[in-house]
């Protein structure tokens, strides 16, 4: 029957955001925007602001991207996309600015490297400039949370460990000890790792399970 082979729209959409979440997470599967990743997280203040500035560029750019592909020349849409999203780091920066000085210091020249975040230019690339608004929106919102839920976890975890604290707040008593390697660039590779390695067992075990479950189907 005809149509039987196609997801629905709506399925496709929903996909179009989960799978930025999970299953093709842009840190923990891909392994894309390092250099934020380990530079930053080591506070999770820094690593929340980070990326809600990338979600915020990368949103952006996939829309306009999207908006524009039928009038952008082949020949010039890598320079046109790196000039797009340029402009929203721009914008980003100065916002980032206009909040908060202390954070904008923090952050220092990580912010204007967004612009080489190869996340970005990839979802641009490979997906804006194929698709439809609608779904470019989704993709770049997936996979902007999926890139903020990542430097979170890698964030609250050297802060807590390597500060006793969370977003500032302490939560040990005053005999605790902080691991300092935990707030410097060692501590960075080191926890990304341990995640890492936490990623791959659950992605292992799900394998596991999804070719248990073919086997045993009738």
């Amino acid at each position: 029957m005809q149509g039987h082979d196609r997801k629905p729209a709506t399925a496709m959409s929903t996909d179009d955001f989960i799978k930025g979440l999970w299953r093709e997470n842009p840190v923990f599967v891909q392994v894309l925007g390092m250099c934020p990743v380990l530079a930053v997280t080591n506070s999770a203040v820094n690593a929340l602001a980070m990326g809600l500035a990338t979600t915020f560029v990368l949103v952006l750019s996939n829309t306009l991207v999207s908006a524009l592909r039928h009038f952008i020349p082949r020949q010039v849409r890598i320079a046109t996309f790196i000039l797009i999203i340029a402009t929203f780091v721009t914008v980003v920066d100065y916002l980032i600015q206009a909040i908060s000085l202390d954070l904008h210091r923090a952050l220092g020249a990580f912010i204007s490297l967004i612009v080489v975040n190869c996340l970005i230019l990839g979802r641009a690339e490979a997906f804006a400039s194929k698709n439809g608004v609608g779904r470019s929106v989704l993709d770049g919102l997936g996979m902007g949370v999926g890139f903020t839920f990542a430097l979170l976890c890698l964030g609250g975890a050297r802060e807590i460990f390597g500060s006793g604290s969370l977003f500032g707040v302490s939560l040990f008593p005053a005999a605790y000890q902080p691991w300092i390697v935990m707030i410097l660039p060692s501590g960075g590779f080191f926890t990304l790792a341990l995640w890492l390695l936490l990623f791959n067992h659950l992605k292992l075990r799900r394998q596991a399970r999804d070719s248990l479950a073919q086997e045993v189907m009738p």
